[in-house]
């Protein structure tokens, strides 16, 4: 039972909040160690799984294409072409681009979204300058709130649409894990039942995210009784940033 201590160090690090990855990495050398492999043969198990991830590369070259085309104004521009399409919300905005997550995943085209690739400097962009259409500058509290539904949007679209692909990595995980404790299941078998699961996913997210629109008004209501600069908006903060400048 030792080596399951990495399961309770996930656990404990998520719930007080510290950094993903330092949870993970601390976990996965516990799990080595407990298991009992020496330090270094889980240093260079890692290292290993690093090398041979070919993802590894590819986030690394994506980083800096998105980068720079956020540095050229593609998260303006995409705000910009959302204010322009006056029955655009940020909930119909969200549930469109979950449906082609989902639909795009189902079909094994998982690298069409992502939250380096789209929801950050599109997804998320879109959805803020819908509900600024509607209601205008918001608070930061607001803004991360629309932030949230984006990737989370981008997340059940492509968990729960993935495994309705037959060579998914994901379908041959459970096969394998199937396999090693005597039941025998076909890929295609798992893949037909993930579908109600996916539908039903989409059903309960996609009521969320047509509800999403009347939270974000009681949420800009509420901030302003609580005043311009209590809710911290982006136009205060740009405001109280500004020179005062006394004219002579």
């Amino acid at each position: 039972m030792l080596p399951l201590i990495g399961i309770l160090i996930v656990v404990v690090g998520f719930a007080l909040r510290l950094n993903p990855l330092l949870v993970v990495t601390v976990a996965g050398l516990a799990t080595g160690v407990a298991s009992g492999k020496a330090p270094l043969d889980v240093v260079g198990a890692f290292g290993h799984a690093f090398i041979e991830s070919r993802y590894v590369a590819i986030v690394w070259l994506v980083l800096p294409v998105i980068g720079l085309l956020e540095r050229y104004g593609l998260k303006e521009r995409a705000r910009d072409l959302i204010g322009g399409l006056r029955m655009a919300t940020t909930g119909r905005v969200l549930l469109a681009y979950m449906t082609v997550r989902q639909v795009s995943s189902a079909l094994g085209l998982t690298s069409l979204g992502g939250h380096t690739q789209m929801v950050r400097p599109l997804v998320a962009p879109m959805a803020e300058g819908a509900a600024e259409l509607k209601h205008g500058d918001m608070s930061i509290e607001t803004r991360d709130f629309i932030r949230a539904h984006s990737a989370a949007s981008d997340n059940v679209g492509y968990f729960f649409g993935e495994d309705v692909f037959i060579a998914i990595g994901s379908i041959l995980l459970i096969r394998g894990f199937l396999d090693q404790n005597g039941i025998t299941v076909e890929p295609a078998s798992l893949a037909l039942w993930a579908i109600p699961t996916a539908l039903c996913a989409f059903v309960i997210h996609g009521t969320r995210l047509l509800l999403l629109d009347r939270q974000i008004a009681a949420r800009v209501l509420r901030d302003g009784e609580r005043g311009p600069t209590a809710g911290g908006s982006v136009a205060s903060m740009r405001d109280a940033a500004a020179p005062n400048v006394t004219p002579s």
